[in-house]
């Protein structure tokens, strides 16, 4: 069941940080808890989050990429379309990446890591520009699920 409503887009001044502000009634329809997977609809545009809690009200991330791909920005009034996400939440690993965790024999702890930590390791990986750049930030995730 997908809910629509209209709402103000919020902004941090010092942070430049923004969100979906998610009224108490949406949350209770979607019956999936203050920590439910999504699916967010702005402008046509669609992708994946999770409900938080900010200053004690539910409210959904909206990063600089995500502004970008629908064309809003801090303080918009737009009409947002929830969705409860029943999906797996899975990421593809590059190869490199899947290669250095097998052999450190920490593929099980990545794998263990919440959908965002994983998504957010795989980003650094793919984003490098240069194979030195990748190499090191492959070491660096390594050493840090090594703990």
């Amino acid at each position: 069941m997908a809910i629509t409503y209209t709402t103000r887009i919020l902004k941090d001044d010092h942070t430049n940080g923004t969100g979906i502000p998610v009224p108490d009634e949406v949350v209770a329809a979607l019956q999936g808890g203050k920590r439910a997977p999504v699916t967010v609809t702005l402008k046509g545009y669609t992708y994946r989050s999770t409900l938080a809690v900010m200053d004690g009200a539910a409210a959904i991330p909206l990063s600089a990429q995500h502004r970008q791909a629908a064309g809003v920005a801090g303080g918009d009034l737009v009409e947002i379309t929830l969705a409860l996400d029943t999906e797996p939440r899975t990421v593809t690993v590059p190869e490199d990446l899947a290669e250095a965790l097998q052999t450190a024999g920490l593929r099980a702890e990545f794998d263990a890591a919440s959908y965002s930590v994983r998504k957010e390791y795989v980003r650094q990986v793919e984003s490098a520009k240069a194979a030195e750049t990748r190499v090191r930030r492959i070491g660096v995730i390594v050493e840090r699920l090594h703990g």
